[in-house]
């Protein structure tokens, strides 16, 4: 028969994760310190590993980076928008006059 798996709760799991990827513990010695199957574990830890990839100091850098080149992209089409609009307010202006 097979076993139901087990719920941990939120604040242990959090823990064990600190304890691994924040103290530079193993998955094996959080396994043995609180008394938890190492995969388990390593699962728990990859997923937070994956949550926190967008928060490395890389990854800040190119999103300011690609945020940077939307902005000036953004700037030059404003631009050419506003030159435009300048020589037909000039046309019309003379055409008023």
């Amino acid at each position: 028969m097979a076993k139901r798996p087990r719920h941990y709760s939120p604040e242990l799991r959090a823990e064990v994760v600190k304890y691994v990827l924040d103290d530079g513990h193993t998955c094996a010695q959080a396994a043995r310190a609180f008394n938890l199957v190492a995969e388990t574990i390593r699962n728990w830890v990859n997923a937070e590993k994956e949550k926190r990839k967008g928060n490395t100091p890389e990854a800040r850098e190119a999103v300011d980076r690609a945020q940077l080149a939307e902005l000036e992209r953004k700037v030059k089409e404003l631009e050419a928008e506003n030159s435009f609009l300048k020589k037909a307010a000039a046309y019309f202006a003379k055409e008023q006059g």
